[in-house]
């Protein structure tokens, strides 16, 4: 049966239609002379209009049907206009953290096959200077006023949108490819999921009946690509004053001025930037009484996290953490209160993090672990109630392939037997239990192969993280698979002495003893800060961790036989 003419802009057009004058965009322009910050909007029925234009605009400079378009554009008005007048010229977008570093940017350009740049003119300068060629730029496009030399700005975009023989818009069906978005790599190289306008259409669908967003409401977005999410709930997008790439060090009080001035229902933020906003706001004894839900996705919400922010609102108030990834978002959805009140116990003692109950709509299995390609999977793949295995989804929001990568597909993709439903693979352990809520215990790749058996991050690291000297921990596997030797490194707060040291790694070991799954864990590092993805400021690396403790283990010419002898954990002070 053939798809139906679905086109992920269609739901900018249908509020436009419903709410014509209600802001889709607000944006801060500066500040006036006493300090106070001022703003520009654009409501509903302007952004679908000048989206439309500027796609017509697109169509008669040649940029349309299905033309890869490199699009590096900051938070913006224009940024909105532009992702929608892609999508209704029918242009993919190629979308890209720049924060995964130049080379990884050049190649996903290649990658992506991109011909069109569409970029503010720092961006075109990067282009130039690092020699980003995509596929062979056959089109510039500069998001300023004026051109430069071949490229095309924003504003001849207007103009030949605006001319009566400017193209009409295409229709789209919904299996047509809408968008390349790249993972963050934060695990190996970035990957472009193939996006349909099926599967921005059913995103849309799912946060909406998970999440109760109701059209009218303000949303605070602290995150470029869930922004563009508001518009097509029909919520307000209200953009604050801050540097996107940097949510960890995001300014608190330009936050709660934004919620202050528009009184923001709805709020996603980074956990990073939860974290830092409830430390402050804790302290300074705020409180947002128009803030009923906040979301927080990208990496493990710690439940301190939660319940620090959660002072900050109404008791009435919601704090969800969807669980996803750049393939399949959402997958499970898990509100505060789960955390908080039925799961955080479990968590503490090493049972993983609970992610909530799967999205409507969506299907999840626990497959057996392994590194291998599972084309195919029957019961007999299947893990029970309660035991780890590699998380696995299907529904109309995931995606079913990578741009230019067979090899990534054939690892991540698998049909069931029984159904013939392709299934993504997470490349994420853990487990379902008895009531039916997902439980995440850490990443495929970073597991621990030892030769003792398996260990998990997430189950492990929570016991340590326990100890009040703790910021954070990582666990890591010294030398080579599958006879691994466990080790923890950990961030400290404030610093310490050799003697403090020294009872710290005896205090540590002593919580190892206490647990079965921490048992066999006697070394540590003391690192004095975690390398993260620039994405979330939350995801650790753990592989670059790893190479840095084996490191100090080649500085003592340590064997790994020699390593497995030690009894001290002093005795890999670093």
């Amino acid at each position: 049966m053939e798809a139906p003419f679905e086109n992920i802009a269609d739901t900018l057009t249908a509020r436009a239609q419903l709410q014509p004058h209600q802001e889709a965009v607000i944006f801060p322009s500066g500040r006036d002379a006493f300090g106070r910050v001022a703003y520009t909007h654009l409501t509903f029925a302007q952004l679908d209009q000048l989206s439309t234009q500027v796609a017509r605009g697109l169509l008669a400079k040649g940029i349309g049907q299905g033309l890869r378009t490199a699009f590096l554009v900051k938070p913006s008005l224009e940024f909105f206009v532009l992702t929608f007048a892609l999508f209704k010229a029918k242009a993919v977008p190629v979308l890209i953290d720049p924060g995964i570093g130049i080379r990884s940017l050049r190649t996903c350009l290649k990658e992506a096959q991109a011909k069109a740049f569409l970029g503010i003119p720092a961006a075109h300068m990067a282009r130039i200077l690092f020699r980003w060629k995509g596929a062979g730029w056959t089109h510039l496009v500069s998001v300023s006023s004026r051109s430069f030399g071949s490229m095309i700005c924003y504003q001849e975009l207007l103009k030949a949108g605006a001319h009566p023989s400017a193209p009409q818009l295409p229709m789209t069906r919904s299996e047509e490819q809408a968008a390349i978005l790249f993972t963050s790599g934060s695990t190996g190289s970035p990957k472009g999921a193939v996006y349909t306008h099926a599967n921005f259409l059913a995103q849309v669908r799912l946060l909406q009946k998970s999440l109760q967003i109701q059209p009218g409401e303000r949303d605070l977005c602290t995150f470029p690509l869930f922004a563009l999410f508001a518009p097509a709930l029909g919520m307000t997008a209200v953009i604050p004053e801050m540097d996107f790439t940097r949510p960890g060090s995001v300014d608190p009080l330009k936050i709660k001025e934004a919620i202050d001035n528009f009184g923001i229902h709805n709020m996603f933020g980074s956990p990073a930037l939860i974290k830092r906003v409830g430390a402050w706001g804790s302290e300074q004894g705020w409180h947002f009484p128009s803030l009923q839900r906040v979301i927080s996705a990208g990496a493990p919400v710690p439940a301190p996290v939660i319940a620090n922010f959660r002072k900050l609102l109404p008791e009435s108030a919601q704090f969800f953490t969807p669980y996803g990834a750049t393939e399949s978002l959402p997958v499970a959805i898990a509100e505060s209160r789960m955390l908080l009140e039925d799961t955080q116990f479990l968590t503490r003692e090493g049972h993983g993090l609970c992610i909530g109950t799967p999205a409507p709509e969506t299907e999840v299995r626990i497959l057996r672990i392994t590194d291998e390609a599972m084309p195919q999977f029957n019961t007999l793949d299947l893990m029970p109630v309660g035991q780890i295995g590699e998380i696995a989804v299907a529904g109309p929001q995931r995606t079913l392939a990578y741009e230019q990568r067979p090899e990534a597909d054939r690892l991540a993709k698998a049909l069931e037997g029984s159904s013939g439903t392709i299934f993504h693979r997470m490349g994420d352990l853990g487990y379902l239990d008895s009531k039916g809520r997902l439980w995440f215990c850490g990443r495929r790749t970073q597991r621990v192969q030892s030769s003792q058996g398996p260990l998990y991050t997430i189950p492990c690291e929570a016991i340590f993280n326990q100890h009040p000297q703790i910021a954070r921990s990582a666990l890591i596997g010294l030398g080579k698979i599958p006879h691994q030797v466990p080790a923890i490194c950990i961030e400290v707060h404030g610093t310490l002495s050799p003697k403090a040291r020294t009872i710290l790694f005896a205090e540590l070991r002593e919580l190892a003893l206490r647990y079965e799954h921490t048992r066999s864990i006697e070394h540590f590092f003391v690192h004095p800060r975690f390398p993260v993805d620039i994405r979330h400021n939350a995801k650790i690396f753990r592989e670059k961790l790893k190479i840095w403790a084996d490191s100090q283990w080649q500085k003592r010419s340590l064997s790994p036989a020699a390593v497995a002898s030690l009894a001290k954990p002093s005795s890999l002070n670093s």
